[in-house]
């Protein structure tokens, strides 16, 4: 499969985060899909977490970080990681979240299969004991307003081709 070769590009905004942020790492790093990069978007004002995150970063050549001078949020440190992503595709992947090893894999597949420029799964939501809450099935949309109602859809579940963002389809600063 062609799509197995492509360059997927990661984004993980980070804001203190630092219990879950090696889990998170480890969980892209460990996919059985490789050609990744990893672009970490260091949201803080306080620079205490950034030794560890700089560690983290040593520990794989994959892994990009990039400073905010100002704190962005979220949505808006997103955009500036899909400014920065050189990937065919990409996924996202919040600093609190964990993937399973095949996920990326598993999507690209399925997404070459289908011929679909965008992808989402099913995802669990665990309470802090680690216990199950919830189980989000994945849907198909044939089209945007069906997502309109309500979207269950997790970002960091999603993996896109990158050339169908454009300039004026960015994140919202929350």
């Amino acid at each position: 499969i062609k799509s197995s070769m492509q360059l997927v590009s990661v984004i993980v905004p980070y804001h203190r985060k630092i219990k879950f942020i090696k889990k998170t790492i480890n969980s892209i790093k460990n996919q059985t899909y490789k050609n990744l990069e990893i672009i970490i978007i260091y949201d803080d004002e306080d620079y205490s977490d950034l030794k560890y995150i700089k560690k983290i970063k040593r520990s794989d050549s994959r892994i990009k970080l990039i400073l905010n001078k100002n704190i962005l949020g979220a949505g808006e440190s997103r955009n500036l990681g899909i400014k920065k992503a050189r990937g065919k595709y990409i996924a996202f992947l919040d600093a609190d979240d964990l993937w399973k090893k095949n996920k990326i894999q598993s999507q690209l597949l399925y997404m070459h299969k289908n011929k679909f420029d965008v992808c989402h799964t099913t995802y669990e939501i665990f309470r802090k004991n680690n216990k199950k809450r919830k189980l989000m099935i994945a849907r198909t949309f044939k089209n945007y307003q069906q997502l309109l109602p309500s979207c269950d859809i997790g970002l960091s579940t999603i993996i896109l081709k990158k050339n169908i963002i454009k300039k004026n389809c960015k994140f919202s600063r929350l």
